[in-house]
């Protein structure tokens, strides 16, 4: 079903049913360096490659400052963001829609006084359960 969302211009949006997603998150009992190694290194050892690490926690506190904030809201805080060929040509084969969901990321987290984290978005649509089970499947790799 298309929507036009400006009248008089040749725009639409396809809409969708909306679903929820869901953080998943695990306790590495890690470092944040060994943690974030440890994620690279299973993601590397999948044979797939690492696009781009978002360095979200840095890019935070330098910018504190700047926009008048005290709080600091990672000690640590990085996003290894990848895809995979296959897993991606399955999900999207069964809904081309998947194709927002890529490139598919998993998180190293470290909160202020809290233990590190790594953790991956549990994506609910039906056809996603490829990219959850690959993603759950590295953060339990990497948290052995």
């Amino acid at each position: 079903m298309y929507k036009t969302v400006f009248a008089g211009l040749a725009c639409a949006v396809l809409v969708s049913p909306v679903v929820a997603d869901t953080l998943i998150l695990t306790d590495s009992g890690m470092s944040f360096d060994d943690a974030t190694f440890a994620v690279s290194a299973t993601i590397v050892g999948r044979g797939l490659v690492i696009d781009h690490t978002s360095r979200v926690g840095e890019m935070l506190e330098r910018t504190r400052a700047d926009i008048g904030s005290d709080v600091v809201l990672f000690t640590g805080a990085d996003i290894f963001l990848f895809c995979s060929a296959a897993v991606s040509r399955e999900v999207m084969e069964a809904d081309w829609q998947n194709i927002a969901n890529c490139p598919y990321g998993v998180q190293v987290i470290e909160r202020p006084g809290e233990g590190v984290m790594i953790g991956y978005v549990h994506r609910d649509a039906e056809s996603m359960a490829p990219v959850n089970a690959l993603l759950a499947g590295i953060v339990a790799e990497a948290t052995e």
